[in-house]
């Protein structure tokens, strides 16, 4: 497989887009007014502790205030990919306890109104909602990620070779202080001594960074700042199976060159600077792969297609057949829409980096087993997603329910903002609505004032509407509630949108009913 990552630098942005087999499959922003805050640690103070709800609320100085669950104190999930033994553990062996918290322990009177806390986060916050946070600190390295709190040392599972997990684990128990935990990246794998030890060094630095500033710093402060989004990228994707690193920045280009040297000489010759003029988006064909497959609509090859609906509660996705022709009977043709549905689901999930729950409708299958492999497909595709995800199977409806890991915002959301006529309904009024909606302001307004000449402004399409479909509107308004009422175009409303103007009290009225 063709791996690459694209990394385009504008005045409005800088973007970095990973393709496979030149597809598009991951898209990451960075904005100047966006700062991204996962990974950042703070020192907070608990505002807020509500046992009902088995979550504690901390001023982290940023925003909302940070939402702590109980859950998130004391039970760390970094290991969830690593292991803490050389060979493959058994498949129903229990991770082991790192910091010594019990179950048992009442964090509703542990924790006290006032105190300070040291918390991370953990999921950018959304909406209204403050930041998702944890008290499980992790300090991450290009090769390896250091916990304060725990005693062990976690290599990646994907790192197979036992013989290299064993030299990897001597090098970091000579490294590693007693009372931290040190868990091996992947990218670790084949690395010299000398390599790991000035990772480990570095983040060893940073450590007693972050204490001092606990130490010197009142709360609520940030102590721990995490990479930029593309430090974070490179140092977490910039892995051996990536085939190239093109970069159209100059600057950035010498910065990212240094860091890759600094933790893997060996991938140097696969980072280049793109030299010529024009969008390195348009060139490899990213731009038009990210505005047509961003829209509600996608099209799929086979000329079947997905309607992508993102509310508030969950994502919807319904599979469809659109122009598909088929040459085989109604369940083999939708078995085969669904496996090309299956495939390019899981690649807008990760593309669209979309979290929270996921409900997909696809095309009804009759036998069982044709159900079982469609879900067994899609289940193969979400492998490659770096995010967790959590799958069941077809539901007595035919729909399909899973949850995927909620980060950071989605790109959607990143890119793009709230319709002003619509507010994020995705319609607006109907003309003929917006009329009713005239008419009984209008109402209203004669009841609490005693103005006779008001001007209404309004869209011009729904101006014309009116010259068209209803031109004695107007002239059945003025008799009976005998107002004179005359219509202004006003293209700078929305379409269902009007305002009135008095002219009695040479003012704008529309507020006043």
């Amino acid at each position: 497989m063709l791996k690459e990552i694209f990394i385009n630098v504008s005045a409005g942005s800088t973007r970095i887009a990973i393709a496979e087999d030149k597809e598009v499959v991951e898209l990451y922003l960075e904005l100047p007014d966006h700062q991204r805050m996962v990974g950042n640690i703070y020192k907070g103070k608990i505002q807020n502790v509500i046992p009902g709800m088995q979550a504690a609320f901390v001023d982290i100085g940023v925003g909302n205030n940070a939402f702590l669950p109980f859950s998130e104190i004391g039970h760390s999930e970094l290991l969830a990919n690593s292991s803490i033994s050389d060979d493959k553990e058994k498949k129903h062996k229990k991770s082991p306890k790192f910091n010594g918290q019990s179950k048992n322990v009442d964090y509703g009177k542990m924790l006290k109104v006032g105190d300070d806390i040291l918390v991370q986060i953990i999921k950018e916050p959304y909406g209204d909602k403050g930041p998702r946070v944890t008290t499980d600190i992790s300090i991450p390295g290009s090769l390896l990620v250091l916990v304060p709190n725990g005693n062990y040392i976690g290599i990646s599972r994907k790192i197979s070779d036992k013989y290299e997990k064993r030299r990897l684990r001597r090098v970091i128990k000579e490294l590693k202080p007693n009372g931290v935990g040190l868990i091996l990246r992947t990218i670790a794998e084949g690395k010299d001594d000398k390599i790991l030890a000035q990772d480990f060094n570095r983040v060893q630095e940073n450590l007693s960074e972050m204490n001092r500033r606990v130490k010197n710093k009142p709360a609520p402060t940030v102590v721990y700042e995490d990479f930029e989004t593309v430090d974070q990228v490179i140092r977490d994707l910039c892995t051996p199976d990536i085939n190239r690193v093109l970069i159209d920045n100059k600057t950035l280009y010498k910065r990212l060159y240094n860091f890759i040297k600094m933790i893997s000489p060996d991938l140097t010759d696969r980072v280049f600077y793109y030299r010529n003029k024009g969008s390195i988006f348009d060139i490899y064909e990213i731009e038009n792969q990210i505005e047509k497959y961003l829209k509600r609509k996608v099209w799929l090859k086979s000329g079947a297609y997905l309607i992508i609906e993102q509310t508030e509660a969950m994502l919807v996705i319904d599979v469809n057949s659109g122009r598909f022709i088929g040459k085989k009977d109604h369940e083999q043709n939708s078995m085969a829409i669904n496996r090309e549905a299956a495939k390019e689901i899981a690649r807008q999930l990760r593309l669209r980096d979309s979290g929270g729950l996921v409900v997909i409708d696809f095309i009804d299958l009759l036998q069982p087993e044709n159900k079982r492999k469609v879900f067994e497909d899609f289940k193969r595709h979400l492998k490659r997603d770096r995010a967790r995800v959590s799958l069941s199977e077809f539901s007595n409806f035919g729909l399909l329910e899973m949850t995927r890991q909620r980060i950071r915002v989605s790109l959607l959301d990143t890119i793009s903002e709230e319709c002003i006529s619509c507010k994020g309904l995705g319609r607006i009024s109907s003309k003929d609505t917006v009329l009713t909606s005239i008419e009984n302001w209008i109402k209203r307004f004669k009841k609490k004032a005693s103005d006779r000449r008001l001007v209404l402004h309004i869209h011009p399409t729904l101006s014309n509407y009116i010259k068209e479909n209803k031109p004695k509107i107007l002239s059945g308004w003025r008799w009976s509630n005998w107002i004179y009422i005359e219509i202004t175009e006003n293209e700078a409303l929305i379409p269902d949108e009007f305002r009135v103007y008095s002219k009695k009290r040479k003012n704008f009225v529309t507020e006043l009913a």
